[in-house]
């Protein structure tokens, strides 16, 4: 049996897909069963639990020969990470006491990194679930490129994206993230020893410039990408909610200048950014 967590999302989903292409049973981890009818009609073992629940969890994760574990993610986290902590406290506990035969889970490019930034609640993923006594693997994928996502509207409507990612021409590592369900769907079925980390990249690096003129092929029309001011960023970020914005702004420091990286050489993922923009504009019509 092959567990999946955040199966609703669109890396555990393309995990889940691949497990039953390869004829693997699989157990869907949900919070609500009412999100699960979808995964039932595919075939899969349903099991109601939320990721804070270490007793639930345990019993999702029991007799599983694999267990794939896809932390859910905190945009604005209260100052030392206290939701993420609560989660990886209670996965711990269930691994443990559960004893899968193996482990995956989805980590980030840059767990190693320092100073504190939003990424590093996958670091104390990674530091708290590394000390489990079993098979476990850590899958460092680069930034997404369905982050772009949020810029299809103002490319189409306004012939311009904003990016707090610069200089403008400034490549950087990013993947789809079916490559990285793939991946992880992959690792699921490999046989490990102990604590392994794999980084994953995709096929080429990415520039702001690259996202707008992809955007400008797709839709038809010239598209500039255009720099978000570094020393606007808390100012906005707090108008649009934020009560803690100081990790999102070093993550993106840390991109910029360089210091949220691989820690090794990555392998690379098949989908091109053309082909993932395309499935964005698409769904956006």
């Amino acid at each position: 049996m092959y567990v999946v967590t955040a199966i609703t999302g669109q890396v555990g989903g393309v995990v889940a897909r691949k497990l039953l292409a390869d004829g693997k049973d699989v157990r869907a981890v949900v919070r609500n069963a009412a999100k699960a009818d979808e995964w039932a009609r595919q075939g899969c073992e349903i099991a109601v639990a939320d990721m804070r629940d270490a007793v639930a969890l345990q019993q999702a994760f029991t007799d599983a020969e694999a267990v794939f574990i896809l932390l859910p993610p905190t945009f604005d986290p209260s100052p030392g990470f206290g939701e993420s902590r609560e989660v990886i406290n209670a996965v711990h506990r269930a691994l443990e006491n559960a004893h899968p035969s193996r482990v995956t889970c989805l980590s980030t490019v840059g767990a190693q990194a320092h100073p504190e930034n939003l990424l590093t609640q996958l670091a104390l993923l990674e530091k708290t679930l590394g000390t489990l006594s079993l098979p476990i693997t850590f899958l460092r994928p680069a930034w997404f490129m369905e982050n772009a996502s949020w810029d299809v509207a103002s490319a189409r409507d306004r012939g311009m994206i904003q990016s707090f990612l610069h200089p403008l021409d400034r490549a950087i590592p990013m993947v789809a993230t079916a490559d990285v369900g793939q991946t992880a769907a992959k690792l699921l079925q490999e046989q490990s020893i102990g604590r392994r980390v794999v980084e994953l990249e995709g096929p080429r690096q990415v520039s702001p410039n690259d996202l707008a003129a992809g955007f400008a092929q797709l839709l038809g029309k010239d598209v500039r990408a255009e720099i978000v001011p570094p020393e606007t960023w808390r100012a906005q970020f707090l108008a649009q909610g934020m009560k803690n914005p100081e990790p999102r702004i070093r993550m993106l420091e840390g991109f910029n200048e360089g210091w949220i990286t691989f820690e090794r050489e990555p392998i690379k993922g098949q989908s091109e950014l053309d082909g993932v923009l395309r499935s964005l504009v698409e769904r956006a019509v």
